[in-house]
C-alpha cells in the first residue's frame, strides 16, 4: 500500500512539476533572471505552494500520524551552520545555471529531454561527493 501511494503521490507531483513547466530549464531561468528577461509566470506556482502549504500544513500535522507510516518525521534541528548554507548556495547555483533542481530534473528525464541527460548524472554525482565528504 506505501509504494502505491508513493508511486501515485510522485506521479501527480511529476504531472504538476510539467504543467507548471517547471521542466523546462529556459521558463525557470527566465523567472531567476529578474534583472534581464524575466518570465514571471513560475510566481503562480510558487503562490500556490506557499498558499497550500501555510492552509494545508497545520490540519496534517493534527493527525496523530500519518496514514502509511508510524510517526511524522519532522526536523528536530533549527541549527543555521556552514554545511546548510553551503549547500543552499550550492543548490542555488547549480539551479540558476541549469534552470533545474531535483525534481523536475527526474521529470525531465522521464520525458526524455536531452539536457536532462546530463544534469542528472552530475546532480547524481553530487550527491555522491558530499555523501562520501561529509563528516559523521
Amino acid at each position: 500500500m506505501r509504494a502505491l501511494a508513493a508511486l501515485l503521490c510522485g506521479s501527480i507531483f511529476g504531472v504538476g512539476l510539467a504543467v507548471a513547466r517547471m521542466t523546462v530549464p529556459t521558463v525557470v531561468l527566465g523567472f531567476l533572471d529578474v534583472f534581464g528577461h524575466f518570465d514571471p509566470t513560475l510566481i503562480f506556482v510558487l503562490c500556490g505552494a506557499v498558499v497550500t502549504t501555510t492552509l494545508v500544513f497545520p490540519l496534517v500535522l493534527r493527525r496523530q500520524r500519518p496514514l502509511l507510516a508510524g510517526a511524522f518525521e519532522l526536523p528536530t534541528s533549527r541549527l543555521i551552520d556552514a554545511p546548510l548554507l553551503l549547500g543552499a548556495a550550492i543548490f542555488g547555483v547549480g539551479w540558476g545555471l541549469a534552470g533545474y533542481c531535483p525534481g523536475p530534473a527526474l521529470v525531465a528525464l522521464a520525458a526524455g529531454v536531452p539536457t536532462a541527460f546530463v544534469f542528472v548524472p552530475a546532480m547524481l554525482a553530487g550527491m555522491l561527493i558530499q555523501r562520501c565528504t561529509r563528516r559523521a
